[in-house]
């Protein structure tokens, strides 16, 4: 694009510059079977995709091509493609998934089956699934470690963070933590795994080479009953300095000094906060409110927040593409 400016009596063209093209941050609607999807210049909802039943787990394809979310229900990983907004393929998968993640290269998928205790691995370039790992009772939460050589799966009934050889697919160790994980998160430098228990109320630090739980996070709300605190989602800075966590019916996501394991602030959010994406340059999380049924933006820097957005019902998961 140029622009005419008019200098002296002499008209000059110059390049003009262009608007920054906007995040698209697509939802996944528990209960609606639908996909909203989020323009995150205007934070407005731009179009509602038909998926599934019952869809939770959602994740851009490396490439940024694809949105694949995991339709429980129909026992199946449905794939969106991100410039057409509409599903064009389906992944094999075992029955009830729920959560998933990729490696590196975006070749393989690993998803956790909650109805059948397995994880299943999916070769992405052929659509097809090559194998299956068996975990523990109702497994969920899903993640891979930096370097891509240990696959984490948390099982909610065995309470259990299970570490997985990505090259034998078989269990190298198991994790004791508290009463129902549900998410697991890596610290960007492979030193820390996090790993957040809805019903124990807690987020348990794991040394990834020993093994064992360094520590945990411990949450307390003026008002509230430890009940109500119910850690599900996990958002951490790619500095690994700031942690924010998703406190469920507590309606409040948790910032957590990354260092000394300790929360330095709540912010209040909608009703039943359940997962989180940042936008790619970490200015925004979105957060997604189940029971409100709309999604929370927060301004990192500021740790406050900015914005909220009716969407489906039930919002569940949420991913924005990476540049």
């Amino acid at each position: 694009m140029w622009r005419r400016y008019l200098v002296s009596g002499t008209v000059l063209w110059l390049a003009a510059a262009a608007p920054a093209g906007a995040f698209m941050a697509y939802v996944s609607n528990e209960k609606g079977n639908t996909v909203s999807v989020i323009d995150t210049d205007s934070w407005t909802v731009t179009k509602t995709i038909k998926v599934g039943q019952r869809p939770r787990g959602i994740e851009f394809s490396r490439d940024g091509k694809f949105v694949m979310v995991a339709v429980g229900d129909d026992d199946t990983i449905q794939v969106i493609d991100a410039k057409k907004q509409e599903v064009v393929d389906t992944l094999p998968s075992g029955p009830d998934p729920e959560l998933f993640t990729q490696d590196a290269a975006g070749k393989v998928m690993y998803v956790a089956n909650e109805n059948d205790n397995t994880v299943t691995v999916i070769d992405l370039e052929k659509r097809a699934r090559i194998g299956d790992v068996q975990v523990g009772v109702e497994p969920e939460g899903m993640t891979i470690s930096p370097d891509g050589k240990i696959l984490i799966n948390t099982s909610e009934t065995t309470n259990m963070a299970h570490f997985i050889d990505t090259s034998t697919r078989q269990i190298v160790a198991n994790v004791l933590v508290d009463a129902r994980p549900r998410f697991a998160e890596f610290k960007h430098d492979g030193s820390e795994l996090w790993i957040s228990s809805e019903i124990g109320g807690t987020v348990s630090i794991i040394d990834p080479v020993k093994h064992v739980v360094t520590g945990k996070v411990t949450f307390s709300i003026p008002g509230l009953r430890s009940e109500a605190i119910q850690p599900v989602g996990i958002g951490m800075t790619k500095d690994d300095k700031t942690a924010f966590v998703a406190l469920g019916p507590a309606n409040r996501v948790a910032v957590v000094d990354a260092v000394s394991h300790k929360v330095t602030k709540y912010l209040l959010v909608g009703q039943r906060v359940w997962h989180m994406a940042f936008t790619p340059d970490e200015k925004y999380l979105l957060v997604t409110n189940g029971v409100s049924n709309d999604v929370s933006v927060i301004d990192v820097a500021a740790q406050k927040v900015i914005k909220t957005i009716q969407v489906g019902e039930l919002p569940w998961g949420v991913t924005i593409a990476q540049p």
